[in-house]
């Protein structure tokens, strides 16, 4: 796929386009103009917090010691990550779903209606996945472009279908924290005692947390189709040299024998058995919403299923090889957010306090029960901005803002939501989870963060509004042990 050109492609917006839609065309010239590579934030979040932990009295050597030690504590995670984005990739581009695909790109009537079209259903599938809506959404983005009748605005669909990661994700079953909070087994032994076991029963599954997350779905959908340009305006794939055209994933004719096995389903159908009967196993020994919070199982899950949609083992082979590109930049930035998190709770100053303990301290002196849902919104998605891990992130933040939601009496599972539904908000505008998105599409973070923007400037006092006036509607209860 060739890459887009670096001159900005922003086009002056007619009369006709409605006022939304220029706001967002000139957050996109700026973006254009001054927003960096992905990799760039992730340094400068390096430097910023090396400098705020120096700051806090912590030597110039533990400070490097911690960066180092700290490198590489997070890879089974960053596997794990990684392989939500493959999981998702192998599902998503199987001939089943791209048929459904190339049906729903069919639907749409006009380049605006099919921007509505991309933000609904990545937003209803990252309910599901993350990975699957990144993928599917990159994938439904790259059909309708193909429909050059439309002249559908290629950035305004990429953001479009970046919306399940920006609004929805953390609020459906991949959510990480409450995937932690439900499965005792994964929470580290001193946060057990402080935040119980909490079921999605309490979490994701609170009427609260799903009117929430329903909110979000119509009015980014709103925001996204009218701040779409419009035909006069819209740089579609084509403006941009992008070819959208669907990947060859023709098998060639077999020349040696020993190819067989790799066009024929018999080993897919095998794997495909003993795949099922262990899920079976895992998911009648216990209650489903715990098998599901399992990463791994979860992982396999998708993986297995990808397999088997895709029937012969060539073809899945294929589809591994070309989802590994968007692994690429979790692959290198993981490791420094890694590092970050071990600068913040293992580099201490002199009277051995860490940069994690001064914060912790102040979250819980200067709140109370009313402005607790606030106070934690607004510091997990500032938090979130430089640490962009749902589950790494919880880890930190956990045990001192559930313990100020101890004392102040706040429903723990509420809690857990409060920091799932703003921690996703700087997803909108952090190019890290943009990555396996931009990858398909050909884009830059640039080319879609003028659009994510506004959806940011919408979204952050509605969340924060829905999340304090919500909280009034749940009783305390104290922390349940398994």
């Amino acid at each position: 796929m060739s890459e887009p050109p670096e001159t900005p492609m922003t086009a002056a917006a007619p009369a006709t386009d409605g006022r939304l839609a220029r706001i967002a065309l000139r957050f996109t010239e700026w973006a254009e103009r001054w927003f960096p590579d992905a990799f760039v934030f992730v340094a400068l979040a390096v430097v910023v917090v090396a400098a705020a932990v120096l700051a806090n009295g912590a030597p110039v050597a533990s400070v490097a010691k911690s960066f180092g030690d700290g490198f590489w504590t997070l890879i089974p995670f960053t596997m794990q990550m990684v392989f939500v984005t493959i999981g998702g990739y192998v599902v998503a581009t199987s001939a089943p779903m791209q048929r459904l695909i190339d049906r729903l790109a069919l639907i749409p009537k006009s380049g605006r209606g099919a921007i509505g079209l991309i933000a609904i259903a990545t937003m209803l599938s990252s309910l599901l996945s993350w990975g699957l809506s990144l993928i599917f959404g990159g994938l439904l983005t790259r059909a309708v472009a193909r429909r050059t009748e439309l002249r559908m605005d290629y950035r305004a669909g990429g953001a479009a279908a970046y919306l399940g990661l920006g609004a929805t994700w953390a609020m459906g079953l991949s959510s990480s924290s409450a995937q932690l909070q439900a499965n005792p087994a994964s929470l580290p032994p001193g946060l057990l005692p402080i935040t119980g076991v909490i079921p999605f029963s309490q979490t994701i599954f609170l009427w609260q947390s799903m009117l929430i997350a329903a909110i979000l779905v119509v009015v980014s959908t709103v925001i996204a189709v009218a701040s779409a340009p419009g035909r006069d305006s819209a740089v579609t794939a084509q403006d941009m040299g992008i070819d959208p055209a669907r990947e060859d994933d023709a098998l060639p004719p077999r020349t040696q024998p020993g190819e067989w096995l790799e066009h024929a389903p018999l080993l897919t159908v095998l794997i495909g058995l003993l795949a099922a009967g262990w899920l079976v196993q895992e998911f009648a020994r216990q209650p489903w919403m715990i098998a599901i919070s399992n990463l791994n199982t979860y992982n396999f899950l998708f993986l297995m299923a990808g397999l088997v949609l895709h029937w012969r083992p060539k073809r899945f082979l294929n589809a591994l090889a070309r989802s590994v590109p968007a692994t690429a930049g979790i692959l290198i930035q993981y490791p420094f957010y890694a590092a970050i998190a071990a600068m913040m709770t293992t580099a201490r100053s002199a009277d051995g306090s860490t940069l994690s303990d001064v914060i912790a301290h102040a979250f819980v002196s200067l709140n109370t029960a009313e402005t607790f849902p606030i106070t934690m919104g607004v510091y997990s998605a500032i938090l979130g901005f430089f640490i962009p891990s749902g589950g790494g992130k919880w880890l930190l933040e956990a045990p001192y803002v559930m313990q100020a939601a101890n004392d102040l009496q706040v429903h723990l599972g509420w809690a857990v939501q409060i920091y799932n539904a703003s921690e996703a908000l700087p997803n909108l505008i952090n190019p890290f989870w943009m990555l396996p998105l931009l990858g398909i599409l050909g884009l830059k973070a640039r080319d879609i963060v003028g659009f994510s923007f506004l959806q940011l400037i919408v979204h952050l006092p509605l969340v924060l509004f829905l999340l304090w006036a919500l909280a009034f509607t749940l009783p305390y209860t104290p922390p349940v042990m398994p």
